[in-house]
């Protein structure tokens, strides 16, 4: 993690990026040093959006590959829950992209929605839209909560 903020706004793109992946990850923990040291808000927003979205996109396509032996296997992810998901997200439309941000269930919603062929521009507006959002709000709290100290 020192490492990551070491490299500023690279490191904040890679650690979102990895976030974004089913693998367990905090990029909170990287952008929220890297903001400490002095970066500035733009730079940080746009490399933690940038890589989150683009980390949340490689679960979808990973699941439009349709091969659940391959989402179990070097996802790690449990079929059961994955199944859970698609059916839920059924009817309700590539919008539901938007809460991938959420922690614990977004790695299944990028994938269901992949595996259930969502339209790929509703899917990377809705997510996109909800990252940003996502680190809008964090950003402010770490602005907030610096300032009180």
């Amino acid at each position: 993690m020192e490492q990551l903020i070491a490299w500023g706004y690279i490191g904040v793109f890679i650690a979102s990026f990895l976030a974004a992946t089913v693998l367990p990850f905090s990029s909170e923990v990287v952008l929220t040093g890297v903001l400490l040291a002095g970066a500035d808000y733009w730079p940080c927003m746009i490399a933690a959006t940038l890589g989150n979205f683009l980390g949340g996109m490689s679960c979808y396509y990973l699941g439009r590959l349709g091969k659940v032996e391959w989402i179990e296997k070097y996802l790690k992810l449990n079929v059961a829950k994955l199944q859970k998901v698609q059916h839920w997200i059924e009817g309700k439309g590539s919008v539901m992209a938007f809460f991938v941000f959420l922690p614990g269930i977004g790695d299944f919603i990028a994938v269901a929605l992949g595996f259930l062929r969502g339209n790929v521009w509703v899917v990377s507006i809705s997510m996109l839209l909800g990252k940003f959002l996502r680190y809008v709000v964090w950003m402010e709290l770490v602005y907030k909560v610096k300032d009180v100290f």
